[in-house]
């Protein structure tokens, strides 16, 4: 396994999103990215044979986004380090704050990291999501 901070040049998002999020989570594409993001810090997880298992998303105002790892892959601390790398880039920038729609069924996994919820349930994408913010 290794994290990469990919580039234009890696893999296309398009793929990633295919492998990763509409398989795992189902989202729509119209709420997906199709291009790479020069301003934002996008973060690939990729299996020793090069396939990506996982994937997340660090806005320039320091919301995470569109993080998920595929089911398979799950509990082998991939999320968590993804997370980590996401929080000591929010530190490197000089953020005091981040935040994160999560969904409520991965609200004690933030939660972990010190993240507290904020605001009321709401859906997003057909899940029932949970906004949550960090003090860094």
């Amino acid at each position: 396994m290794s994290i990469v901070q990919w580039q234009d040049a890696a893999p296309s998002l398009r793929a990633v999103r295919e492998s990763v999020f509409i398989h795992e989570q189902h989202v729509p594409k119209e709420l997906e990215w199709d291009t790479f993001d020069p301003v934002s810090t996008h973060l690939l997880v990729t299996s020793s044979a090069g396939e990506p298992v996982g994937a997340a998303r660090l806005l320039p105002d320091g919301h995470i986004g569109r993080m998920a790892v595929l089911k398979t892959w799950r509990g082998k601390g991939i999320g968590s380090a993804m997370l980590q790398r996401l929080l000591d880039e929010c530190r490197q920038r000089g953020m005091t704050k981040v935040a994160l729609n999560a969904q409520v069924t991965a609200k004690s996994f933030y939660a972990k990291f010190g993240f507290q919820v904020v605001g009321e349930e709401f859906i997003e994408a057909g899940m029932s999501h949970i906004k949550m913010f960090l003090k860094l």
